[in-house]
């Protein structure tokens, strides 16, 4: 997969966490996931479109989203509830802004947008059918895990 074309979202997550919460993120070894469950326990979920096409999720850990919100609220946060899956969906609006932007910079024409949120670990997050293998970054931030996934459907030069 072209790191040119998973750059976006790292810098994209990165930065908004960095900016609405004050969360520093430490990348870890990146890896292909091969089945379809959630590696987080909710997950935000992209759709790609138009030059390329793909999908990507962004999952938090429980404690992650809760230290997040909590530290993008400014009050404490104890569990999963509507205002964590607002807060994901707006992290995700966010991301998605940045990935189509630096994107279109590189010459292509995408739209990225928020789809959905997922809850629970295990929950099934379907990318572009017929495509085996999703790239996962994974990360370690002040507040506990999270991970990136993404993918891109292959795309002929025809």
């Amino acid at each position: 997969m072209d790191a040119a074309l998973v750059n976006p979202f790292i810098e994209g997550t990165l930065h908004i966490l960095d900016t609405t919460a004050f969360v520093k993120v430490k990348p870890e070894i990146p890896f292909l996931k091969k089945d379809r469950k959630s590696l987080g326990d909710i997950s935000g979920l992209l759709e790609i479109s138009g030059d390329l096409s793909g999908s990507a999720a962004i999952s938090f850990s429980e404690k992650s989203i809760l230290g997040i919100v909590s530290a993008m609220f400014g009050e404490d946060m104890t569990q999963l509830n509507e205002e964590i899956n607002d807060a994901v969906g707006e992290i995700c609006n966010m991301v998605a802004g940045h990935v189509a932007t630096k994107i279109a910079e590189m010459g292509k024409k995408v739209n990225v947008k928020f789809t959905e949120i997922k809850i629970g670990k295990d929950a099934f997050i379907e990318h572009v059918k017929g495509v085996k293998h999703v790239l996962v970054l994974p990360f370690n931030t002040t507040k506990g895990k999270m991970v990136i996934e993404i993918c891109y459907e292959a795309v002929s030069d025809g």
